[in-house]
């Protein structure tokens, strides 16, 4: 039986989508070179991960530049909101807060960021 394709990002991908979305649209030869300082691969393995993204729907190509020309299909925010609401379904049925509990007990927050989470609260709050 042929194994189910996921659209999410392997950890490989996402570091290509973040070539991608640091440097904007590029070659696969900038690709390649920028790859080489997080996973050495050879040049046709990155096409063909390129290729693969292209068919999870993760990039776009400009076919009528010479050389083709690849971009992230969706803005960082966007596939990181998408990838954390899968995390969230998944893991924690659902439920965010679970996710934020468990996130700000696993690791210690600093006091900047225990600040932006009291304000990002508030604003919730005020919302409501």
């Amino acid at each position: 039986m042929a194994r189910h394709v996921s659209s999410q990002p392997t950890e490989v991908e996402l570091q290509i989508l973040r070539i991608l979305w640091n440097d904007g649209p590029s070659i696969a030869r900038h690709v390649h070179d920028s790859l080489q300082a997080f996973k050495q691969t050879t040049y046709s393995t990155t096409v063909k991960m390129l290729s693969v993204m292209m068919d999870k729907g993760l990039l776009k190509r400009d076919d009528d530049a010479k050389p083709q020309v690849y971009r992230a299909a969706a803005p960082q925010q966007r596939t990181q909101k998408r990838m954390l609401g899968d995390l969230i379904d998944k893991v924690y049925d659902g439920s965010a807060a679970a996710l934020m509990l468990h996130a700000l007990s696993s690791k210690k927050a600093t006091a900047e960021e225990l600040q932006e989470i009291r304000e990002m609260l508030d604003q919730l709050e005020d919302k409501s």
